[in-house]
C-alpha cells in the first residue's frame, strides 16, 4: 500500500469524486434548465390569454369582456386592462379595486415582461406581461399576471430528487469501483503473495500468470522472464563457487602436507616462524573452502539433516572440554540441563563449535554457556565478556562475509561465514539464533529450538 490508501480505495474514491462533480454540474444545468423552460411556459400561457383580452377590448360587446377576465377552474392568473392615464378600467375578481400591478405601458401591440413581488399575494413573485392595444376608446395596456410557485415548486422538486440521487449515485459508483478494482487486483495480490515467498533457496518458483491477456498478465510473464534470468545467474555463481571449493582442495592439502614436512625439518629459527605461519593460513584457508562448499550445498538444497534423537548437553560438554583444552587462559562455564532435540548432530555440534570459536576470539576472557529447556523449547545461549554487539549490528552479523571488526577478525582467523552457517543450520531445524547484550557487557548468542516429542 501506498500512502495512507491503497490503489483499490483511491480508484474508488476518485471515481466517486469525479461522479460527484460530474452530477454537481449536470444537477445545476438540469435546475436551470427545468426553470427556464416552466418559466416559458408560464409566458406563452399570459401571452395566449393577454392575446384573448385584447381581442375582446375590440369588440363593442362587454360580455365577451367579461368573460375573458373570468378564470377558469385550473387557471391561475390574473388580469387588469388600465387605460393611458394608468387607470384601471377591468380587472379579474382577484385583483379587484387594486392598483396597476405593473408600471409597463407598452405602445400597441408591443409586449413587455417583467418579473415581480405583488402585495396582494403577500409579495410573491409573478410573472407579468404587458400588451398595448388600441380601442376607439383610447389606448390600453392588458396586464396578465401568473404565479410562480409551480415553477419554484417544480424547481424544489428537481433539486430534491438531486438532494437525494446524486449522493446515492456517488455512493454507488464508488461501490462498484472499489468491488470492480478489487477484483481486478486479484492477481496482482497472488502474485505479491507469491513473491513474498520467494528467496535464494526457491528461485525456481514462478508467480502466477492470470489467464486474461492483459497488462497484469504481460507484468506476471516479464517478471518471470526476470526470475529466470536471476535463477541462471544465482546457479551459475553457485556452481562457480563448489567448483573452485572443490578444485582448491586438492592443491591446498598438498600445500598442507609440504608444511607439515617443513614443519618437522631442522630449519633456522626465522624460517621456521614463517612455516608455522604458513600453516595457520593454510589451515584458515581449508576451514573457509569447507564453509563455502556447505553455503554451496544449503543455497542449492538447504541443509541436508540427518534426524534423530540428540542430547544437546552431551554437545555442549564435548565442546566444553574442546574450548577449554584450546585456550587455557579463558574461564568457560557452563550451567547445563538434560535437553534433548530431535536433529543432525553433526550439524547441531557445528553450529555450537562456530558459536564458541567466536566467543573465544572476542572474550577478555570468561565464556559463559547456558542450557535449559521451558515449554517444549530447548534455549542454548553462548556469552562472552568481550566488546559486544552494537544493537544496529546485531542483524548484520548474518550476513555473509560480514566483519564488525575486520582486521582483529583476520588476524584471529574469523572468515565471516560462521554465523551466516550457524543461522542457516538452527533455522532448518525450525529454530531461531538471535543476538543480545550478555550478562558482562558482552554478545550473548540465543538458540531456540524445539524440542524431541515426549
Amino acid at each position: 500500500m501506498t500512502g495512507r490508501f491503497g490503489v483499490r480505495m483511491r480508484s474508488a474514491l476518485a471515481a466517486a469524486a469525479v461522479v460527484a462533480v460530474a452530477a454537481l454540474a449536470s444537477g445545476a444545468t438540469l435546475v436551470v434548465a427545468a426553470r427556464f423552460i416552466l418559466t416559458d411556459n408560464i409566458d406563452q400561457a399570459i401571452g395566449q390569454r393577454a392575446t384573448q383580452v385584447a381581442a375582446a377590448l375590440g369588440t363593442a360587446d362587454g360580455a365577451g369582456l367579461a368573460a375573458t377576465l373570468r378564470p377558469t377552474a385550473r387557471d391561475r392568473t390574473v388580469v387588469q386592462v388600465v387605460d393611458g392615464g394608468g387607470r384601471v378600467v377591468a380587472a379579474s375578481a382577484a385583483v379587484a379595486g387594486s392598483g396597476a400591478i405593473s408600471p409597463l405601458r407598452p405602445q400597441p401591440g408591443q409586449t413587455l415582461r417583467e418579473q415581480r413581488g405583488l402585495e396582494l399575494a403577500r409579495d410573491d413573485h409573478f410573472r407579468i406581461v404587458a400588451l398595448g392595444v388600441s380601442t376607439p376608446d383610447g389606448p390600453r395596456t392588458v396586464l396578465v399576471a401568473q404565479s410562480l410557485d409551480e415553477v419554484n415548486d417544480g424547481t424544489e422538486a428537481v433539486i430534491g430528487a438531486l438532494a437525494v440521487g446524486m449522493p446515492l449515485l456517488t455512493l454507488v459508483v464508488g461501490a462498484a469501483t472499489f468491488l470492480f478494482v478489487g477484483r481486478t487486483l486479484r492477481p496482482v495480490d497472488a502474485m505479491r503473495r507469491q513473491a513474498d515467498t520467494i528467496t535464494a533457496r526457491n528461485l525456481h518458483t514462478r508467480l502466477p500468470v492470470p489467464a486474461t491477456a492483459d497488462e497484469i498478465a504481460a507484468l506476471a510473464t516479464t517478471m518471470n522472464t526476470m526470475l529466470d534470468r536471476i535463477e541462471s545467474a544465482s546457479d551459475a555463481q553457485r556452481r562457480f563457487v563448489a567448483d573452485a571449493s572443490h578444485e582448491l582442495r586438492s592443491p591446498l592439502s598438498t600445500i598442507h602436507a609440504g608444511l607439515d614436512l617443513l614443519a618437522a625439518a631442522d630449519l633456522p629459527p626465522a624460517a621456521g616462524v614463517h612455516v608455522t605461519r604458513m600453516r595457520h593460513e593454510s589451515a584458515r584457508m581449508a576451514r573457509l573452502i569447507a564453509d563455502l562448499l556447505l553455503l554451496a550445498r544449503i543455497d542449492e538444497s538447504g541443509p541436508q539433516l540427518r534426524r534423530e534423537d540428540v542430547d544437546l548437553d552431551d554437545i555442549v560438554y564435548t565442546e566444553r572440554d574442546r574450548l577449554s583444552a584450546g585456550h587455557p587462559g579463558l574461564r568457560v562455564e557452563a550451567r547445563v540441563s538434560p535437553v534433548r532435540v530431535d536433529g543432525d548432530p553433526h550439524h547441531l555440534q557445528r553450529v555450537l563449535r562456530n558459536l564458541l570459536d567466536n566467543a573465544a576470539r572476542h572474550a577478555r576472557g570468561r565464556v559463559e554457556i547456558d542450557l535449559s529447556a521451558a515449554g517444549g523449547t530447548a534455549e542454548l545461549t553462548v556469552a562472552d565478556d568481550g566488546p559486544g554487539i552494537p544493537a544496529a549490528e546485531r542483524e548484520r552479523v548474518f550476513g555473509r562475509f560480514v566483519r564488525l571488526d575486520d582486521d582483529r577478525s583476520r588476524q584471529a582467523g574469523g572468515t565471516g561465514l560462521g554465523l551466516p552457517i550457524a543461522r542457516d543450520v538452527v533455522a532448518a531445524h525450525g529454530g531461531t539464533l538471535t543476538v543480545h547484550e550478555g550478562p558482562h557487557g558482552g554478545a550473548l548468542l540465543r538458540i531456540r529450538l524445539p524440542m524431541a516429542p515426549g
